[in-house]
């Protein structure tokens, strides 16, 4: 039976017209999990059960707030980093209003219908 975390790896590369790099072809830093065109995004796919509630209510705050023209984003400071340093969280939806849309590939659906195996 295969992963849900590989299964994730797959729907990710799947969505955005890339390709799952298997982890035996590749060593922690080396390779994304998900390799895109070559002036394409560099994707790093991680799984979880759920998400902190903390992440969710901020980026519901950001969408709340935003008017149409603006991306409604989360910025995540360390205290005592440098603010370069900082991770910056968008919607996958979000991300495609402002952008245009990700590929999607033909019958793929927008369900992960597999959460006992996360």
């Amino acid at each position: 039976m295969t992963s849900h975390w590989k299964r994730v790896e797959r729907t990710v590369a799947q969505r955005m017209g890339g390709q799952r790099v298997p982890v035996s072809g590749r060593t922690r830093g080396d390779v994304p999990d998900v390799r895109c065109h070559d002036d394409g995004p560099v994707v790093e796919v991680k799984s979880r059960n759920r998400l902190p509630d903390w992440l969710l209510t901020a980026l519901a705050q950001a969408k709340a707030s935003a008017r149409a023209e603006q991306l409604p984003l989360v910025r995540l400071h360390e205290n005592g980093a440098r603010y370069r340093s900082d991770v910056i969280c968008v919607l996958a939806s979000d991300w495609e209003q402002w952008y245009g849309p990700l590929p999607i590939a033909e019958g793929d659906d927008d369900a992960d219908d597999n959460k006992e195996e996360q």
